[in-house]
């Protein structure tokens, strides 16, 4: 089997939900993004599919950048080679790259899975057939918004909620607070301040979530500081999650282990370069006996593409829902949903195992690469 073909189909997600996470990362109203399917094709008649693009994110020349630079690389390969594809992509890979290279690899992973007749966790090697999911809130105005949100996931059965607060450390501590009043003492709750404070601040913050009993502490100085978080670690008994960013592979996770920087690690397919580099890093942490908990993927099909990853690998708990989904959930059949008891569940079809909607993408298409 070789690859014949690499295409992009590009189509507009019209009427976007406005929504914040993070100090800069937020949309005043309404708006339309540029998503792309990939199709890598084969002399076998099997596709493998992979989502670019966000409802945050603009594509930019990302679909340009598969057929231009990727393409030729691509055709007339052995699919099934993903490790030798992978490195001669990564090569002084980084930053936007990462998530086209993700990409190409998701679309891989997907092919092969169809050509063996099984899921793509299933060709990793399963683990489990469910997974918890935690709610993962946008930023409100006021400590009872956050409160009544997370009460409303708790009576709905889900086992955790993680707040992504203003990022201001007075009112996040008063964030905090409310949150911990309205669930009670033994529901778990996590912060990820998105890198917002300096070092006092995230000590501050950190003192207090630690003493209302939150499960960890996520992202609270900027993701490149690792001097502090070395600092952090060293006063704060709450476990300390970093390493969402940058957009790197594996080697980059090096420093955080052995400076003893963080208690988790962190990625998913599209800022970490695909399946095959986060699995890397999945296998990596579980030598140092840590978590891989496993980020939101910016998109429904990068979604699934980590719920398969999560599937395959003991040292992930959490399966990450960042809210509202009406701003995260686009572009196929049936998306990911959480049952009554707070789990999501493996998929079992080949490949990726999820009905991309064509009808969709070909209704709303601007372009064909």
């Amino acid at each position: 089997m070789r690859i014949t073909d690499v295409k992009v189909t590009v189509w507009e997600w019209r009427d976007i939900p406005p929504t914040r996470y993070t100090l800069r990362v937020k949309s005043s109203g309404s708006r339309t993004a540029q998503m792309g399917l990939v199709r890598i094709i084969t002399d076998a008649g099997i596709e493998g599919h992979a989502f670019l693009g966000s409802a945050l994110s603009p594509l930019g020349n990302d679909a340009r950048l598969i057929v231009d630079r990727y393409k030729p690389l691509l055709v007339g390969r052995d699919p099934l080679a993903r490790e030798r594809i992978w490195q001669t992509m990564a090569t002084w890979a980084m930053g936007g790259v990462m998530r086209v290279i993700g990409a190409i690899d998701v679309a891989l992973w997907d092919l092969a899975g169809k050509a063996a007749g099984v899921p793509v966790h299933r060709l990793i090697g399963s683990y489990r057939d469910t997974v918890p999911a935690y709610a993962s809130s946008a930023v409100f105005e006021t400590p009872e918004e956050y409160a009544e949100e997370a009460i409303r996931y708790k009576e709905s059965g889900w086992t955790a909620y993680k707040i992504h607060p203003p990022a201001t450390a007075a009112l996040d501590i008063r964030i905090c607070e409310a949150v911990r009043e309205a669930v009670g003492d033994g529901y778990r709750i996590m912060l990820d301040s998105t890198w917002s404070y300096d070092y006092p601040d995230a000590l501050r913050v950190g003192r207090a979530v630690e003493e209302l009993g939150f499960y960890w502490y996520e992202d609270p100085l900027p993701y490149d500081n690792l001097y502090g978080y070395v600092k952090l670690k060293q006063v704060l008994a709450i476990p300390l999650m970093a390493t969402e960013m940058p957009s790197t592979g594996p080697t980059s996770y090096a420093p955080w282990i052995m400076q003893q920087a963080t208690d988790y690690l962190r990625g998913d397919v599209a800022l970490k370069g695909g399946l095959t580099s986060c699995l890397k890093t999945a296998h990596l942490a579980e030598a140092f006996q840590m978590n891989y908990e496993v980020h939101h993927g910016g998109n429904s099909l990068n979604n699934v593409a980590n719920l398969h990853l999560i599937m395959a690998i003991p040292n992930c708990e959490y399966f990450e829902v960042l809210l509202p989904d009406a701003v995260q959930k686009h572009g196929l059949i049936k998306d990911i949903e959480v049952d009554e008891n707070g789990l999501v569940h493996a998929h079992h079809l080949p490949g990726l195992g999820a009905e991309i909607d064509f009808d969709l993408i070909e209704n709303n298409k601007v372009a064909e690469l």
